[in-house]
C-alpha cells in the first residue's frame, strides 16, 4: 500500500514561484539576492499556515545553490540542491524552539556555528516558534546574532512577535506575512484538485477558502479531509455537511421572508435550522453577514469585498435590488444587539426569534383609513378578507352612555374626577364584533406605533381625590403583597408611614438612598398606588432621615465624669488603687 502524503506536504512550495499570496516577501527576498545584500538575520511573523517556515526554506536552499537560474530560482541539479531535496544538507539546520528553548539548546547552536560549511557558500539556522525561547536562551543568543561569522545566516519564524526581546527585534530583518485571500486559496485549491483528478465545484472551493481563514495549509487539510468523504467529486453541498456550515440558501429565504414582512415563515425557517442541529448565535452572526454582503454589492466601489463565487454573487445583487441601504444598516443593527445579548439569554431560541419579528416590521405594512389590512407578497390570498378592525369606531357609530340628566348629576356631584381623554368606545353588540385574523404581526405593529413618540396619544388625566387613612390602606396592602416579590424593599418603606401632601404627592422616608434609587421597585409603587387609589396623578418623593445631632467634644475630664457615671465601679477602683488623676 503506497504512503499517503498530505496535500499540504506534498505541495509545498519548492521555489518562491510557488509561494502563494506573499508576492512582496518573495520579490524583496529575491532581490536582495540578485544585488548580493543577504541579511545576517531574518525574522519572519504572521499568522499561522501563510508560508514562513516555506519561504525560509527556499530562501537556505537559494543562497547555497551553486547554479542559480536567470530567475533567481535553485536549479535543483547541483550538490547542495540535491542535499537539500534529500533532506541530507548538512548547511541548513532547523530548530524547534518549542522544545528546545531552554539555554543549554541555544549554547550548542551557538558552537556549531564555529564550524564553516563544507559544502556551499552558506551555514543556514532556521528557528520555529522562536517566541517559545526562554529568557535566557535569548540573552545567550544575542551576542551570536549581532555578530556572526559570514558564512552564518539565521531566519526566525514566529506566530507571536510581540513575545520576542526588542534586542532580539533590532538585530533582524523583520517580514510582515500576511493571511492569504480567499481568492488565493480557491485559485491553489483548484490547482490541487486538478492535479489530484478531483472535480470541484467553484463554490465549494470558495467554502474550504473562507473557512481556512488566510491559512493556506488549513485549507490543504480541509480539503483532503472532503474528499476523502465525498471522493473524486467535491459539491458545494457536501462541504457544508462536512463541515457542518449553514447554508446560505437560508440566508436568501430569511431575507425574502423579511422583505415579505412573512413572520410565520421566518419562524419555521429558524425551526428548520435548530432541527438541523446549528446554534442560534452562529444563525444571528450569519444572517448579519448576509446583510452586510447584500449592503456591500450595492456599491461597485466595494464589490471586491464581498467574497464569493461569480454564481453567489449574481444572487446577492439580484437580492441587493429589493433592499435599501438604510433597512439594511437597521437590519444589522438588530442583528448585532442581539447577537451581543446571546450569551447572557435564558432563553436562547426565543431571544433568537425576537430579533427575527423585529427584522419583519423594517418593511412598513399598508394602512388603510380607519382599518390594518394583514397582507404580505408571501400570502396574497388574504388580501382579498375583510380587514381586522381595531377598536377605534367610525364618528357616526355611539357607545352606549347614561342619560343626559344622570350624566348632569354627575358631574356635579363629582367635578374634579373629570377626564380629559376621550372615552374608549366598545361595540353594542360585541357579538357582532368579530376579528378574523390574529397574529403576531398585528401585535407587534401595535407595540411598533405605541413605542413611537408621534403616534402616542396623551394619557388620560385621572384625579379622584383621597385622605391620608385611604393611602396608608393602599400603602400597607402594597407591603404585604410584595415581601414575597422582595422583602428588603417592602420591610424598607413598610417600617415609615408616607404623608400625603399637595397636588396628590406622597412623602416616605427611606432609611438609604439605594432605596430610593431601585427603579424597579418604585415603578411597581407608584402604579400600584395610582391603580388602587384610581389617580393618575401621584407623584412618590423620598426623604432621607435626618442626621443626629452632633456629639459634644468632651474635655479629658469630662470624659472621665461620663464613663463614671456609665460605669461607677471606675471610681471605686481608683480609690482602691490609691490614683490621682491629672487633667
Amino acid at each position: 500500500m503506497e504512503n499517503f502524503i498530505v496535500s499540504a506536504r506534498k505541495y509545498r512550495p519548492a521555489t518562491f514561484k510557488q509561494v502563494v499570496g506573499q508576492d512582496s516577501i518573495t520579490a524583496t527576498l529575491q532581490n536582495a539576492i540578485r544585488n548580493n545584500q543577504v541579511a545576517q538575520a531574518f525574522l519572519f511573523t504572521g499568522p499561522r499556515g501563510v508560508g514562513k517556515t516555506t519561504c525560509a526554506r527556499i530562501l537556505a536552499k537559494t543562497i547555497n545553490c551553486e547554479n542559480l537560474t536567470d530567475t533567481l530560482e535553485p536549479c535543483n541539479q547541483c550538490e547542495s540542491c540535491i542535499a537539500f531535496n534529500n533532506n541530507a544538507s548538512f548547511n541548513i539546520h532547523e530548530l524547534d524552539a518549542a522544545s528546545n528553548n531552554s539555554v543549554e539548546d541555544i549554547r550548542t547552536l551557538v558552537d556549531q556555528v564555529r564550524i564553516p560549511p563544507q559544502v556551499g557558500k552558506y551555514k543556514v539556522y532556521i528557528i520555529d516558534e522562536v517566541h517559545m525561547l526562554s529568557q535566557a536562551a535569548f540573552n545567550a543568543f544575542l551576542k551570536t546574532l549581532e555578530e556572526p561569522p559570514a558564512y552564518a545566516k539565521f531566519i526566525l519564524a514566529t506566530t507571536e512577535k510581540h513575545k520576542i526581546l526588542p534586542t532580539i527585534l533590532s538585530r533582524c530583518q523583520i517580514f510582515d506575512f500576511k493571511r492569504i485571500s480567499v481568492e488565493d486559496i480557491a485559485s491553489h485549491l483548484a490547482y490541487v484538485a486538478e492535479n489530484e483528478g478531483v472535480s470541484a465545484e467553484v463554490e465549494a472551493l470558495h467554502i474550504i477558502a473562507q473557512k481556512a481563514d488566510g491559512a493556506l495549509r488549513d485549507a490543504l487539510s480541509t480539503f483532503d479531509q472532503i474528499v476523502s468523504y465525498s471522493g473524486k467529486e467535491l459539491t458545494y453541498k457536501q462541504v457544508i455537511e462536512n463541515l457542518n456550515i449553514l447554508d446560505y440558501e437560508y440566508y436568501f429565504r430569511v431575507t425574502d421572508a423579511m422583505l415579505a414582512g412573512d413572520i410565520s415563515q421566518l419562524l419555521l425557517i429558524f425551526n428548520q435550522i435548530i432541527e438541523n442541529g446549528f446554534d442560534g448565535q452562529d444563525f444571528i452572526t450569519g444572517l448579519n453577514e448576509h446583510f452586510r454582503n447584500l449592503l456591500v454589492i450595492k456599491d461597485p466601489a466595494t464589490l471586491e469585498l464581498l467574497l464569493a463565487g461569480p454564481s453567489l454573487k449574481e444572487r446577492y445583487n439580484k437580492q441587493a435590488a429589493s433592499c435599501s441601504a438604510e433597512m439594511l444598516m437597521e437590519a444589522m443593527k438588530i442583528c448585532n444587539k442581539y447577537d451581543l445579548d446571546y450569551k447572557t439569554s435564558n432563553n436562547k431560541r426565543l431571544h433568537v426569534e425576537i430579533a427575527l419579528m423585529q427584522l419583519s416590521l423594517l418593511m412598513p405594512a399598508p394602512v388603510e383609513s380607519g382599518t390594518r389590512t394583514i397582507q404580505t407578497p408571501s400570502q396574497p390570498a388574504m388580501a382579498k378578507e375583510k380587514p381586522v378592525q381595531y377598536a377605534e369606531k367610525k364618528p357616526e357609530a355611539k357607545p352606549p352612555q347614561t342619560t343626559s340628566d344622570q350624566a348632569a348629576k354627575t358631574t356635579e356631584s363629582k367635578p374634579q374626577q373629570v377626564s380629559t381623554k376621550t372615552p374608549v368606545t366598545k361595540p353594542a353588540d360585541p357579538t357582532k364584533a368579530k376579528v378574523r385574523h390574529i397574529s403576531i404581526k398585528d401585535s407587534l405593529e401595535a407595540l411598533k406605533r405605541k413605542d413611537n413618540p408621534k403616534e402616542e396619544k396623551e394619557e388620560e388625566v385621572i384625579t379622584t381625590a383621597f385622605d391620608q387613612q385611604e393611602l396608608l390602606d393602599v400603602w400597607h396592602s402594597f407591603v404585604e403583597s410584595y415581601k414575597s416579590k422582595s422583602p428588603s424593599f417592602a420591610a424598607a418603606i413598610g417600617k415609615y408611614e408616607p404623608v400625603l401632601k399637595d397636588n396628590f404627592t406622597i412623602e416616605y422616608k427611606v432609611d438609604n438612598i439605594i432605596i430610593a434609587q431601585d427603579v424597579l421597585n418604585v415603578t411597581a409603587l407608584l402604579e400600584f398606588l395610582k391603580k388602587e387609589l384610581k389617580n393618575n396623578q401621584i407623584r412618590l418623593k423620598h426623604i432621607l432621615p435626618g442626621k443626629t445631632d452632633k456629639k459634644t467634644a468632651y474635655t479629658d475630664r469630662e470624659r472621665f465624669e461620663e464613663m463614671a457615671k456609665k460605669y461607677p465601679g471606675i471610681i471605686k477602683l481608683k480609690d482602691q488603687l490609691n490614683l490621682e488623676l491629672e487633667f
